[in-house]
């Protein structure tokens, strides 16, 4: 049973950090065109950033169901954040008794390991080549709260919007981004200005991430997807997923974190908790 556990908050924090990285014409009737088509991409853009959902701090009950490959665990898992500095997420699977918390912050990740009495804390500069992609607080940050974003930025301004290719298809659309490693970042976006998917995929070793936002109700005064649905794949096979349903959610209250470690506790390296999670597969 203990094993167990440790195995569904290891999964949950290895999929965690896989979620984060991070034509020219003389002629004039053509110049026309695309300053029309750039004028329409703006306000596409700037209609779907007034519709993101608004916050400075939030607080949720999740409810976590994990699937790694021959393994499927549930457990409550609460999460606090406040915006543009760090959130925690306490993985809690027996009456409210916490075994696990994650701590992800601008600069940092840190990890309480309490059935082992062991933990992790490193710079996200200590933690390259030990993630698929370069991890990105901002865009994680994104990917809970339902936001466009851009890979390696804390936010999109105006004056960035030409970065995205816009694509529209009917009531929906697909706001697209490419970054320098060569990784797509895709937003698909429905009539109501609220993306339902965002999909990272990297064609050469077959990565993809697809990230769903379905049953959205009213939070706070907006509109605010209660359930996430997480694949992770590798040319085609499943390497993860995890369905996240948002209850008890509170914006904007009071909010107070805490990461004190217990002076008895072993620090150990990310490297090496990643390590003990593929031994226990």
């Amino acid at each position: 049973m203990k094993r167990k556990w440790c195995h569904f908050s290891l999964g949950l924090l290895f999929i965690t950090l896989c979620l984060l990285s991070g034509c020219k014409s003389a002629k004039k009737v053509a110049k026309t065109t695309e300053t029309e088509e750039v004028k329409t991409q703006k306000a596409f853009l700037a209609d779907l950033q007034n519709q993101a959902f608004q916050f400075q701090t939030l607080t949720a009950r999740l409810n976590v169901d994990l699937n790694l490959p021959g393994n499927n665990m549930s457990s409550r898992v609460d999460l606090k954040m406040v915006k543009d500095s760090a959130f925690q997420l306490s993985v809690q699977p027996f009456l409210g008794i916490e075994i696990f918390r994650i701590e992800i912050s601008l600069d940092s990740v840190k990890v309480l390991d309490r059935m082992n009495k062991r933990y992790v804390a490193e710079n996200y500069a200590n933690l390259k080549g030990q993630t698929p992609i370069e991890f990105n607080f901002y865009n994680l940050q994104a990917l809970f709260t339902n936001q466009l974003f851009l890979p390696g930025q804390q936010e999109v301004l105006p004056k960035q919007y030409g970065k995205f290719k816009l694509s529209q298809r009917g009531s929906t659309a697909e706001v697209q981004v490419k970054d320098a490693m060569g990784i797509v970042y895709a937003f698909l976006v429905n009539s109501d200005s609220k993306i339902y998917t965002t999909s990272l995929s990297e064609s050469s070793n077959g990565f993809l991430l697809q990230w769903d936002y379905v049953d959205f109700r009213q939070a706070n005064g907006q509109l605010f997807p209660m359930k996430m649905d997480v694949q992770l794949r590798k040319n085609s096979v499943s390497q993860g997923a995890i369905t996240i349903a948002y209850s008890r959610m509170q914006v904007d209250t009071s909010v107070r974190m805490d990461f004190s470690i217990p002076s008895n506790y072993k620090r150990i390296t990310l490297s090496q908790i990643l390590k003990s999670l593929s031994n226990k597969k």
